[in-house]
């Protein structure tokens, strides 16, 4: 009797246990099914909150001056960070269809940047706007005047990521866009570090596309600047404007224009020092890149604008004694390089085609400190030399350290300021005439020679006459030889 209550009483508490075991299975389940659509309600309030933030800050489109925060005395006060200055001229109710005109919305877009908040200065009497941005937003949008920077003094902006078109009644001497004033208490520069990317400018052959004035660290990047009449680019004083990835032409061409006689208008004009041209396509101007001021470098420039026989010019150095101008790795395609009176000028790794040339003109008669070395010409066997003089306001007179050499020529006659050969004869004088080599005409500064007798006969010979760029060698008796020479014009 007593073992069978034991018995009895054991295998109610295991059924007790086993009961309370499925209870708290059931429970748990339960509890992670409630902490599990808990978190789902949580995560969708929050893309709630997330997506209502960027509404806010898409309509606002520019965060406050400032940032906000919320005081608290407690440990858990909570700071709300601003968005980035970031300008989108729609919000201004620029039309990004190009329909309607967007001047003044993408002007007053400009003007709020220019009078947002600043972090210090650039260079003194500049502000620093932080990289604050004037953002296009992928759109084509009209003007009808240019947009002109309200004030000067501004430092660290850029403008990006769109098209502009200059309506029928947009000024034919104006430009797209225009950093410069016409305050006539401006500073001594006007702008610094303002970066204009990512654009496609049209001027629609009226006027201009980008004009920088008096302005410091510009950056022009990755740009397509058509239509235009005047200049594609123009930058006058200041330093250090750089012009990289772009693409420039009066007409939209891809070579072989029907019109390209009558291409006009200047791509790029460098009327400051310092500039850089790096990776730039000229596809139509009457010049290429016009050059007037000092110590700029041109690289990687490729000019198939108007052909040198149409009257065009690819690279026109146009400060005559003060060139100071580097031209490397770039490719004259059928346009030529223009250079008056260059001082200090280097062109090398550059390919010429279609006869174009390099032509030093006088204009006082100065050539100094001029490297033109390790270039390819190619040309059409018309009889072109690859550098030429253009002395029809007079010679050359002043003509030092001048070092053409090492070019590799097909097609076109070499031109060199070092010439060597070799003439032989039986007699007392051997004249060999460099005229068809050198550059300058009557002009040898060094000369040596070997003079090479034939069987074991030995005469006095000497170097008598280098006139007219003839060497003329003598001996003090008759006899056979070879006499080999090189003579130099720029030492």
């Amino acid at each position: 009797m007593g073992e069978r209550t034991w018995a009895s009483s054991l295998l109610s508490l295991i059924k007790v246990l086993v009961c309370l075991l499925l209870i708290s299975h059931v429970l748990g389940e339960k509890s992670a099914h409630l902490r599990e659509a808990g978190r789902k309600q949580h995560d969708h309030q929050m893309r709630k909150m997330q997506a209502f933030k960027a509404s806010v800050v898409r309509r606002d489109s520019v965060s406050s001056p400032s940032p906000s925060f919320s005081p608290s005395p407690t440990p858990s006060a909570v700071t709300v960070t601003p968005s980035p200055r970031v300008y989108h001229v729609t919000t201004y109710g620029a039309d990004p269809t190009g329909k309607i005109d967007s001047t003044e919305a993408i002007l007053q877009a400009i003007s709020d940047a220019l009078e947002g908040p600043s972090d210090g200065f650039l260079m003194q009497g500049i502000a620093n706007l932080g990289g604050a941005q004037i953002n296009l937003e992928g759109g084509n949008y009209l003007i009808r005047q240019p947009l002109q920077f309200p004030v000067v003094g501004r430092g660290n902006l850029m403008i990006h990521g769109g098209t502009l078109k200059a309506s029928d009644n947009f000024p034919t001497d104006g430009y797209l866009i225009d950093l410069s004033t016409s305050s006539g208490n401006a500073p001594e520069y006007f702008f610094e570090f303002i970066t204009l990317r990512d654009l496609l400018l049209d001027s629609n052959f009226r006027g201009g596309g980008i004009q920088v004035i008096n302005s410091l660290r510009t950056s022009i990047d990755n740009c397509y600047i058509t239509h235009f009449t005047t200049n594609g680019i123009l930058a006058k004083g200041g330093h250090e404007t750089y012009i990289r990835n772009s693409f420039l032409g009066q007409h939209i061409t891809a070579g072989g224009d029907k019109g390209e006689r009558n291409f006009s208008g200047t791509a790029i004009n460098l009327m400051g020092n310092d500039n850089s041209v790096t990776n730039v396509v000229i596809f139509s101007a009457g010049i290429g890149i016009m050059v007037s001021g000092q110590a700029n470098l041109l690289s990687g420039v490729h000019c198939y604008n108007k052909a040198t026989g149409f009257g065009g010019t690819g690279i026109y150095l146009k400060l005559a004694g003060l060139t100071q101008t580097r031209i490397v790795d770039s490719y004259m395609d059928f346009t030529g390089i223009v250079a008056e009176d260059p001082v200090q000028l280097h062109i090398s790794n550059t390919f010429f085609l279609g006869d174009a040339f390099i032509q030093l003109k006088s204009i006082n008669g100065v050539v100094n400190g001029v490297n033109i070395v390790d270039n390819m010409f190619s040309g059409s066997n018309k009889g072109v030399d690859i550098v030429q003089l253009d002395q029809s306001n007079g010679p050359f007179k002043t003509i030092d350290q001048v070092v053409v050499d090492k070019n590799n020529v097909r097609g076109m006659n070499l031109k060199a300021t070092i010439g060597s050969g070799v003439v032989q004869g039986n007699g007392t004088s051997w004249t060999l005439d460099l005229n068809p080599i050198l550059l300058f005409p009557n002009l040898i500064k060094n000369v040596q020679y070997t003079f090479f007798p034939s069987g074991n006969s030995f005469v006095n010979h000497a170097l008598t006459n280098v006139s007219n760029n003839q060497v003329l060698v003598e001996s003090d008796a008759q006899v056979p030889a070879s006499v080999f020479v090189v003579a130099d014009q720029g030492k």
